[in-house]
């Protein structure tokens, strides 16, 4: 049974359960979704990475969530923590966050309202000193969700994720800390 970790005017944030893969893989590993991400993703990578997260989640306390509409009780997304885990990033281990909307919902705020929920829990229950973001230069929606959110860029952990097309392997970070995160309330 998945847990409830947040809820918003809109949305429920859960965790994920087995059996979850199928349903992400047809509402957001779409070549317009994945576009920034590398790509869509194989059911067998989904299903690596949400068992990664469910054990994260069990050892540590965070993991990535779905994001549920709560009038209609759709999947319209995913956001939440993990450790940063490039191996070519400078900071592997430090919290990081992040979100993916189903293109059908984009532009509607939901990837705001899941972070605003997403950085309380970070900065509450997880007790979070700090969490950052990852993206690439060409990803000017995340940069611009990233600094409405009061983060702030940091060049010093800029990395080549060589595995993405050329325009998105150049890994940007942005951070916030959580007196940064509470001042900004």
């Amino acid at each position: 049974m998945a847990d409830i970790i947040a809820e918003t005017d809109r949305l429920i944030l859960r965790t994920i359960e087995e059996g979850d893969a199928a349903e992400q893989m047809r509402v957001l590993n779409t070549p317009t979704v994945m576009a920034r991400l590398g790509g869509p993703k194989e059911l067998h990578e989904i299903e690596a990475k949400h068992a990664k997260g469910m054990q994260l989640y069990a050892r540590r306390g965070f993991c990535f969530l779905f994001l549920v509409d709560k009038r209609t009780g759709e999947m319209v997304g995913h956001a939440g923590i993990k450790e940063v885990d490039h191996e070519m990033a400078p900071n592997q281990g430090d919290h990081e966050v992040g979100w993916l909307i189903r293109e059908d919902r984009w532009r509607q705020g939901l990837a705001e309202e899941a972070m605003r929920a997403v950085l309380d829990w970070a900065f509450g229950r997880v007790d979070a000193p700090y969490v950052v973001a990852l993206t690439s230069e060409a990803n000017i929606g995340s940069r611009k969700l990233m600094e409405k959110l009061g983060m702030v860029r940091r060049p010093d952990l800029d990395f080549v994720a060589e595995e993405f097309p050329p325009e998105d392997r150049v890994v940007i970070q942005y951070s916030l800390t959580k007196q940064q995160w509470e001042s900004s309330k």
